[in-house]
């Protein structure tokens, strides 16, 4: 997974639907940090979960799991099989851009929040849409002054989740799979255009193996499992769509991923001239829309199939 809101939004609701066990979401969520904590950003979202409120304070991962619990309400029980049914949609995942805020209340906190951090899960309970909350991440590290010069990128330490009261369930975009797979294909081959034209090389000059890097970006992405359940349309195109980031991160020079492990490798791009720099961004900008738009197609797949039985 590409960043932490889909792996807490993916195992969480495959736990909540009988398909994973708690310990299954915290080991999804320690792939990105040692240590989880969750905290209330508003008495409202306190209220909705449980969380403490107003003596504001970090709970761990085991409170983390309890707030997820809460904020889905109780589950409603077959009355042929007696297991707890859902109806779809109860997690959702958002990641908005500067232009596209699709799932945020504008004006608020949450949207601000969410728009900083790039992701954010929204989670509404079907019997009380009004009480529904969205949870955001943000990395926390050690203290910058006692971090070593020669010691590199200073230790993660944790990920914390700051929890806010929504104004209501939101509307969500029901993207199609099979048309994001269809797009998708003419993103993989227009990459591999734009890339045989200016040459991977040249836009890494520093790098003696520029498609070992993208392969070292995609073995970092796969440390990151997916539930049992997940349709294998879903992860062929989640893997499609993290072969065409990659090859964007490594022909920019940058990253849009989160992870330290990841930082790291892009770190060894080393440093391009500003015209090479600009030509592999003119060339591969468009298709990160349609990357972004593929792996909602798919984690949207992912969580739907959590309930299908």
């Amino acid at each position: 997974m590409w960043c932490p809101s889909v792996s807490l939004s993916l195992w969480a609701n495959a736990w909540l639907a009988g398909k994973a066990a708690p310990d299954d979401v915290l080991d999804a969520l320690s792939l990105w940090a040692p240590k989880q904590s969750v905290t209330a950003y508003d008495g409202v979202a306190a209220g909705h979960t449980g969380l403490p409120w107003p003596d504001v304070h970090d709970a761990g991962t085991v409170t983390l799991l309890q707030t997820l619990r809460a904020a889905v309400g109780r589950p409603a029980v077959s009355a042929s099989s007696g297991v707890p049914c859902r109806l779809r949609g109860t997690i959702n995942v958002v990641l908005p851009v500067p232009g596209d805020v699709r799932g945020l209340a504008p004006g608020t906190q949450f949207e601000h929040d969410a728009l900083a951090a790039g992701e954010a899960v929204i989670i509404t309970n079907p019997d009380d849409p009004a009480t529904a909350v969205g949870l955001v991440p943000e990395f926390s590290y050690a203290d910058l002054d006692e971090v070593d010069d020669d010691a590199g990128l200073p230790e993660l330490c944790g990920l914390s989740w700051t929890v806010y009261s929504l104004r209501g369930a939101p509307v969500f975009e029901d993207y199609e799979l099979g048309d994001a797979e269809y797009t998708l294909r003419s993103a993989v081959r227009s990459a591999a255009d734009a890339l045989g034209a200016i040459g991977l090389g040249a836009a890494a000059p520093d790098v003696d193996d520029p498609r070992g890097l993208v392969e070292r970006l995609l073995e970092s992405e796969r440390q990151h499992r997916v539930p049992d359940h997940a349709p294998s349309r879903a992860l062929r195109v989640l893997e499609n769509a993290a072969h065409v980031d990659a090859i964007i991160a490594v022909s920019a020079g940058l990253s849009r991923l989160s992870d330290s492990a990841t930082d790291r490798i892009v770190a060894g791009i080393g440093t391009q001239s500003s015209s090479q720099a600009q030509i592999a961004t003119d060339a591969l900008r468009p298709l990160t829309a349609v990357v972004r738009s593929a792996r909602m197609a798919a984690v949207t797949a992912i969580l739907h199939s959590a309930w299908a039985d």
